[in-house]
Parts: structure tokens; C-alpha cells; sequence
């Protein structure tokens, strides 16, 4: 498989940069690889494809306000910095990116607020815009974390053109969020309300949840053309003994199991075992999915319309197969479903 064969033009337009007025009403398309048929829906329409004891497995992962401003020493240049993670609790050291890079170096200083409460001192670069910032702060861990969601604005994606805006910190962030670590949402579950979840719950449908903590390594575009090359940033997964057995009992009694978003499925895919049996897991995952794939757990999975040539689209065709999906993507921008982020959905049957 080449990165080239998952090319199609998107165009502009059918970019969302807002999120449908109401989470549940989103469009779906339904893909059923039995029939190879394609249904449109609205997104609340996904209770009717789903029976008692059927299970959906979520990814908690919580989105931080990651991305920051501040302003260089001496030339009070404005930069932006996005955390990406935290690799010393003690110290403060951060690996983040920078933008404009070619004005960062290490040594340089930026200050985040006028008072000088909180400043960082780049001491290393890791890619052409990354680089580890170390937090200098005077006060508690706590108060440093607080010091940071207080500074820090919703990591909206970049395709985003417009400023952020007061209602994002709730629309980019599931309604079931519960672990902060993610700088980016984990898209396909922003379209669940409280509303479905109780629809979902009447009906007797069981619930499991995994975290995956997203990285941006997720959106990095593929700069190779042979897949079997391309290396993905790792990102940490968690799944506790207590999911686990929900899962595997599931899996056991053949029950539809259901995926929600490609985060979900590749902490599923990364713990199952040879024996279609989930672990509980903790570390992190670089795993990379593209056709062929045996999938291990869920036969069914909810994800969002993705742009070309991306890791998620190659993971989607992998569980949908490739010619039908693609096929599903003419229709989709004839039908002129919105893409990415804040964009509609797709359950895949």
C-alpha cells in the first residue's frame, strides 16, 4: 500500500469550522460491509443500529487548553507554544512546539504573563519546530497546572482559521471526559449528548471506556510513500482490568462491539493479544494501522470523515476496505458531509 492510493481532492469548503448547532445532530453515514449499501442519517439515528447488551467502548482521554502565548526576552517577539507532554513532573520540563521556530533557540526566554509569574527557558530542540521548554514558577505543582489552564486556549487544529471562542472549551471536549492529557479531541465522541447516552442506556446497551491520550503525532502528515516506513509518534494508552473484562466478555458472547473513534481502536489493537483477548495496559502506543488488518475486538466502529493521505483514513479503510471506502468519501463530498475535527460522522457496520 502507497500513501498516494489514499489521495482524493477534499474541497475547502467541507472543512467544518464550527460544530453542528447540537452534538447528536451531526450527519451519519452508515457503511454496512455485508451489503456494501450506505445509508445518511443523522447522527442520533445510531440507537437504531444497536440492540441490548451490544457494547460501545469510548476513549475518556480530557483535551488541556494547550496552546499558549508568549513573549520572547528583550525583543517581546509573540510566540506560540503547544505543550505536547510532560516529561518531568519535578523539574517542569515540557516537550512542546514553537511557532515561528526560526526565532526560538535554546538559551531564549519567553514570558507568559506581564508580572513574570510564569516563564520558560528553551534548554533543547527536538524537530525543526519542537523543542523542551523548562517551566520556571514559583508555587505549588497545583498551582503551576492551574497556572497553565488559566493561560492556556483550546488546541482547536490549525485548518481552523477563525479565533477560538468561549462555547470551544465545551464543544472540543466529550461529554465523558474524565483524564486530562489529550491535545486533541477524540473526535467521533464529541457527538454523543447526554441525551443519546440515556437513549443508549434505556435500550440496555453496555458501556467500556480506554483512555488514549492524543498526541498531534496523529495529524502528522506521511512523508513517505511506502507505509511499512512511516513511524508514528507515540502516544500513551490506558486500559484497567475492569474495562478489559467488560470487553472480552463481550467479545466472547459475540456481541457487536463498537469502537468509538480510531483513538479507541488503536488502544484496543495495541493490547489485544493473539487469542482476541484484551489486557489491561499501560504505556504507549506508535501503533501505525493500514490495510490489510486483522482487526483483534471490535466489529463495528463510529469515526469521523478525515483528510487525505492521513493515518486515520488508512486505519478507517483498513476496517471498511479500501475500495469501499473511498467509494463512501465520493459520496460523502457529493452528499457535501463536513470533514475532520467539528465535521460528521460514519458508522461502520
Amino acid at each position: 500500500m502507497k500513501t498516494s492510493d489514499f489521495n482524493f481532492h477534499l474541497p475547502e469548503e467541507l472543512l467544518a469550522e464550527h460544530p453542528a448547532e447540537h452534538r447528536d445532530e451531526a450527519k451519519l453515514m452508515v457503511l454496512d460491509r455485508k451489503t456494501q449499501t450506505i445509508e445518511h442519517k443523522l447522527f442520533k439515528d445510531v440507537v437504531d443500529y444497536f440492540d441490548e447488551k451490544d457494547l460501545f467502548i469510548f476513549n475518556n482521554t480530557k483535551v488541556f487548553p494547550a496552546r499558549l502565548y508568549g513573549n520572547k526576552e528583550k525583543t517581546g517577539a509573540k510566540i506560540e507554544v503547544f505543550l505536547l507532554r510532560e516529561l518531568d513532573k519535578e523539574t517542569r520540563v515540557w516537550d512542546v512546539l514553537v511557532d515561528p521556530a526560526r526565532k526560538i533557540r535554546i538559551g531564549n526566554k519567553l514570558f507568559f504573563t506581564e508580572d513574570e509569574a510564569l516563564v520558560a527557558e528553551v534548554i533543547d530542540n527536538t524537530t525543526s519546530r519542537g523543542r523542551t521548554l523548562r517551566f520556571l514558577y514559583d508555587g505549588s505543582y497545583e498551582e503551576f497546572r492551574a497556572k497553565l489552564k488559566e493561560l492556556g486556549e483550546t488546541p482547536l487544529p490549525k485548518y481552523i482559521k477563525r479565533e477560538v471562542q468561549p462555547e470551544d472549551a465545551e464543544r472540543y471536549q466529550t461529554i465523558y471526559a474524565k483524564h486530562e492529557g489529550a491535545v486533541a479531541a477524540p473526535t467521533a465522541g464529541l457527538h454523543f449528548s447526554r441525551h443519546l447516552m440515556k437513549k443508549l442506556e434505556i435500550k440496555g446497551i453496555d458501556f467500556a471506556e480506554v483512555t488514549l491520550h492524543v498526541g498531534l503525532g496523529t495529524f502528522n502528515p506521511i512523508e513517505v510513500e511506502d507505509l511499512s516506513k512511516h513511524k508514528m509518534e507515540s502516544e500513551e494508552a490506558i486500559i484497567d482490568q475492569l474495562n478489559a473484562d467488560i470487553i472480552n466478555k463481550a467479545v466472547e458472547e459475540g456481541r457487536r462491539v463498537c469502537a468509538v473513534g480510531t483513538t479507541t481502536m488503536r488502544a484496543l489493537e495495541t493490547s489485544v493479544s493473539s487469542n482476541k483477548k484484551i489486557g489491561p495496559y499501560q504505556g504507549w502506543t506508535n501503533k501505525f494501522i493500514f490495510p490489510p488488518h486483522e482487526f483483534g475486538v471490535a466489529n463495528a466502529m463510529i469515526t469521523n470523515f478525515h483528510t487525505p493521505k492521513s493515518t486515520l483514513l488508512m486505519m478507517i479503510a483498513a476496517f471498511a476496505g479500501k475500495d469501499f471506502l473511498m467509494h463512501a468519501y465520493e459520496e460523502a463530498i457529493k452528499n457535501e458531509y463536513k470533514f475532520y475535527s467539528y465535521g460528521d460522522a460514519m458508522l461502520i457496520l
